[in-house]
């Protein structure tokens, strides 16, 4: 990878799957990052991909989009796996940067966040900043929703945590890497779980440089029943619920 190459163009992808009660303020948070990306010089887009949803989450997406003034490029599919539609995300992107013909794959960062998630209006322009400094793959950290986990759960889960010392777990709420570091290591694999970890274990094969940061942190539902199986919400009910429930079934 050319890890001293610029970022030029920042592309944000976020899956969704029957998230219309949290997908607006996904929605807003990114709106603001746009924003503030834009206001530092740097070119940033957003792709939604609605996955399987058979609740209102496209309506409430595009209504966010609106009135927060952001320009939402938005991809349909019924595979109801996270893989397929992360991938499907980062096909529409290449397919516009094709046409185009504006940048190279490794003067553009690829962002990958969650629609049960809240990303700060610093998140895209500190996944850059780090980039410019040599990153190739940045691992963020995530942080649940003490809304959702409560006062005593939410101490427990802050206990694991030590600041400035990212424990480089792999999120797909929090992901960055360059374009061509993506297409390298063969994108994401076809699957209904740990298609972000798959794909962070072979770019560790590669000569890439990866950099884990609690810098970008992004805020998370914190619900124990999540949406993909063996996920984020099945390790906050197993770590700290004392008798979690089955989770529910993706589609």
């Amino acid at each position: 990878m050319t890890a001293t190459t610029r970022v030029r163009r920042a592309e944000v992808v976020v899956p969704a799957h029957d998230e219309e009660g949290l997908v607006g303020r996904c929605v807003e948070g990114l709106a603001a990052a746009v924003g503030h990306a834009r206001a530092h010089g740097l070119d940033t887009r957003v792709t939604l991909v609605l996955d399987a949803c058979r609740d209102a989450t496209g309506t409430v997406a595009a209504d966010a989009a609106a009135r927060a003034g952001l320009d939402l490029t938005v991809v349909e599919l019924d595979a109801c796996a996270v893989g397929r539609a992360r991938e499907a995300g980062v096909a529409a992107v290449r397919a516009r940067l094709a046409r185009e013909a504006a940048v190279a794959d490794e003067e553009v960062w690829l962002l990958h966040t969650d629609a049960d998630s809240v990303v700060g209006h610093d998140w895209i322009v500190e996944h850059v900043r780090l980039a410019d400094a040599g990153a190739d793959v940045v691992v963020g950290t995530v942080r649940p929703d003490p809304a959702d986990l409560g006062p005593e759960r939410t101490r427990a889960w802050a206990a694991t945590r030590v600041p400035g010392r990212p424990n480089g777990h792999v999120h797909g709420a929090n992901l960055g890497l360059r374009l061509s570091a993506h297409v390298a290591a063969g994108g994401f694999d076809p699957v209904v779980a740990h298609e972000d970890v798959g794909l962070v274990a072979r770019l560790r094969a590669l000569p890439v440089r990866i950099v884990a940061s609690d810098v970008v942190d992004v805020l998370t539902s914190g619900r124990t029943e999540g949406r993909a199986p063996h996920g984020y919400a099945q390790y906050l009910r197993e770590r700290f619920t004392q008798a979690g429930s089955a989770a529910s079934a993706p589609c």
